[in-house]
């Protein structure tokens, strides 16, 4: 088994280290972002589920659902945003550094949240005061 430089078996990218440091500061703000967005989703779900009577439950399982939507999101950002710093050859055959936008990944969270706000108020409409 042949394996890449520093013994990994993926191949590896050498980056500058004003790179490196531009892909840390992606995945602290992106990723972070989005994995303390799903958890506060979670606790929240979990707030709803265990003071409030069972006329709720489906709103804190909405929250579950939508906090989970977003986890799941975070992981597609993820798998993009490795692919953002790698060069790829031109038709002409230099390298060329390719960089790739979010687009996708707001596409689908505003998606999500326009699906769980609609439901939202389809829920909260649906209760009886």
């Amino acid at each position: 088994m042949a394996f890449g430089h520093k013994l990994h078996r993926r191949p590896t990218v050498d980056l500058s280290p004003a790179e490196l440091v531009e892909v840390r500061a992606a995945q602290r703000t992106f990723e972070g972002a989005y994995v303390r967005t799903s958890l506060s989703q979670f606790s929240f779900a979990l707030v709803v589920l265990k003071i409030f009577t069972s006329e709720f439950y489906s709103i804190g399982a909405l929250f579950a659902l939508y906090g989970a939507g977003v986890l799941f999101i975070s992981l597609f950002r993820r798998q993009q945003g490795n692919k953002q710093f790698f060069a790829e050859l031109g038709d002409d055959g230099l390298c060329r550094k390719k960089f790739r936008t979010s687009g996708n990944v707001v596409i689908i969270l505003t998606a999500l949240s326009v699906a769980a706000y609609a439901s939202l108020l389809a829920l909260t409409l649906r209760l009886s005061i």
